[in-house]
């Protein structure tokens, strides 16, 4: 019963979109605009710099919050962390108010991260930014997290099992990420460089704020 209950708070938490209430406040339904997906990314590219990254910014605290709320209230569970984590970001991706189509669930891995160790956060911050320049598309970003974090994991914590839940992390990525791929694939895939490109980025795209 008390996973149960870490997986109903870690999905409801995770289930707060601001970038769909941000955008259902302007009378945008971000689902329908830019990238058409619903997270901090789109808020980005619909809403600006300062939204967008404030939306990523909520994202991350949501999961962080939830895997430390849950650890508060069931120290004992020796999985509460990985569970709790992983129902957060099945929460950003399949919320139930929003028909079940979310986001992609970076941000709130992102927020598991900093809850399991913030050094571990800022190293593979740093390792993944360099992901994001080098091959100048996000979307290799949490495909490559979601590979490495649960064997950063099982070998910090000597556990096993728990390295094997938050493993379930990386097929949600691989589904969530396969348009982005395929984007890529066909060359309109919105790069990484549209931080400080925009105009040339969503030229060589389909993508617009429209």
């Amino acid at each position: 019963m008390k996973y149960v209950l870490c997986i109903l708070i870690g999905y409801l938490i995770g289930a707060i979109n601001p970038s769909y209430i941000i955008g259902k406040i302007r009378g945008v339904d971000i689902r329908q605009k830019g990238s058409k997906n619903a997270g901090a990314s789109n808020a980005l590219i619909l809403f600006g710099k300062a939204l967008g990254i404030g939306c990523a910014l909520f994202d991350i605290a949501k999961a962080t919050f939830a895997i430390w709320l849950c650890g508060k209230l069931f120290p004992e569970l020796t999985y509460s962390f990985a569970v709790t984590g992983v129902a957060c970001i099945l929460g950003h991706v399949f919320p139930f108010y929003m028909k079940f189509r979310g986001g992609k669930g970076l941000a709130c891995l992102g927020g598991m991260i900093l809850a399991f160790d913030w050094r571990v956060f800022l190293i593979m911050l740093a390792a993944e930014i360099v992901v994001a320049i080098v091959t100048d598309y996000i979307c290799f970003v949490p495909l490559t997290a979601s590979a490495v974090f649960p064997i950063v994991y099982g070998i910090m914590r000597q556990d096993a099992w728990g390295a094997l839940i938050i493993a379930l992390i990386l097929p949600l990525m691989l589904y969530k990420h396969m348009e982005n791929l395929k984007r890529i694939k066909q060359k309109t895939e919105m790069p990484f460089s549209f931080l400080w490109k925009k105009e040339k980025a969503l030229e060589k795209t389909n993508i617009t704020k429209e």
